[in-house]
């Protein structure tokens, strides 16, 4: 039996280049097409987790892909679904080695907070990326001595090495800007992350120096909310919406918390937050003046 395609879920062959590069998301692709496999067939998640020698628990984990895969269990998963046709049981397993495979950030397990691994396999495969700060600098947006400064900011007590890693890290996100296949960056920032004189004038000059260059890029906007605009919609905090274009995945929110984070994926929650986006965007001044603000910017440095 060949598995027909399922609604909202794409033939794992045929993803985007940048998909393929995150585990994170082959991960929860892989996860969900088990569910709905096991969906069509009607079968019980304890029935599942039996032919697997495991709990029911295990199947809910791997469904939504927070856990890796073991070959034997996706091909015994596949058998009691009814997946019989050779060539689709083989590009299914084929990809359980992909999904396992650790991703480029996991050498820096050292600095790298298990909450904020998801954000990054999010974001390398993520088509459009949006974004409100308030107090910083987009991460993706920032120069390397601004990120320095930053870095000391949230890690006071840190070694020099540490400082340089944490930084590293940084540099290395923001590769995803520079590849063939580049995601939409549209970020809006309050005016006092422009006004806060992160790391001292030379910093904050280099980074509004460095903004410009990245501006220029096709597919990066920055929009900024001047004081003059007075109170606005996020009075929350910062966020991020993070959309994934062609995958079957849903709109995620993502709100960095001091030691932790959170992912809104109910399409109610993300619907708040987008309405709250789209009214930011008509409060700051348009793109087309950002140029202007930031060599304005410059001058009073």
């Amino acid at each position: 039996m060949s598995v027909a395609p399922i609604e909202g879920v794409p033939h794992l062959l045929d993803l985007a280049p940048q998909t393929r590069r995150s585990p994170t998301v082959l991960r929860i692709l892989l996860g969900t097409r088990l569910r709905r496999l096991c969906e069509s067939k009607h079968i019980r998640l304890e029935e599942a987790g039996h032919a697997i020698r495991a709990s029911h628990s295990k199947i809910s984990r791997m469904e939504l892909g927070r856990v890796g895969f073991r070959r034997r269990d996706v091909a015994d998963l596949l058998t009691l679904y009814g997946v019989t046709d050779e060539d689709e049981r083989e590009a299914l397993l084929s990809l359980v080695a992909q999904a396992n495979a650790p991703g480029w950030w996991h050498k820096y397990d050292d600095v790298l907070p298990s909450w904020f691994e998801a954000y990054i396999g999010l974001e390398q495969a993520a088509s459009t990326i949006r974004s409100y700060d308030v107090q910083f600098v987009p991460g993706l947006l920032q120069a390397p001595a601004y990120a320095e400064a930053v870095v000391r900011l949230g890690h006071p007590n840190a070694s020099p090495e540490e400082v340089e890693r944490r930084v590293r890290l940084r540099k290395d996100r923001q590769e995803v800007l520079s590849r063939p296949d580049p995601p939409i960056l549209w970020a809006v920032i309050d005016e006092a992350v422009l006004r806060r004189l992160v790391g001292g004038p030379k910093v904050m000059r280099a980074q509004i120096e460095h903004l410009l260059d990245m501006i220029a890029l096709p597919r990066v906007t920055l929009q900024i909310i001047p004081f003059s605009a007075g109170g606005h919609a996020a009075g929350g905090g910062p966020f991020s919406i993070l959309r994934f274009a062609g995958v079957g995945l849903p709109d995620v929110v993502y709100l960095e918390q001091l030691t932790s984070a959170v992912y809104l994926e109910k399409p109610e929650d993300v619907d708040r937050y987008l309405a709250a986006m789209e009214r930011l965007c008509i409060q700051a001044r348009p793109a087309s003046e950002t140029e202007r603000m930031l060599r304005r910017f410059l001058t009073e440095l």
